[in-house]
């Protein structure tokens, strides 16, 4: 499975833990700055801290 995200939503996401970017890691989104990795599911991030993971 390859994340399908467009550059320019992927330009404007951000972590809301620590409002750092975000880049793809595999088929997750990671965290730029804290590191927290967030899944992407049906290609929709899931930016939620709960169901964020630590790497």
């Amino acid at each position: 499975m390859t994340v399908k995200i467009d550059d320019w939503l992927l330009e404007i996401l951000a972590c809301p833990a620590c409002k750092a970017s975000l880049r793809v890691q595999d088929d997750e989104l990671a965290c730029t700055g804290c590191g927290l990795v967030y899944p992407v599911r049906d290609d929709i991030p899931v930016l939620l801290v709960d169901e964020a993971r630590k790497p």
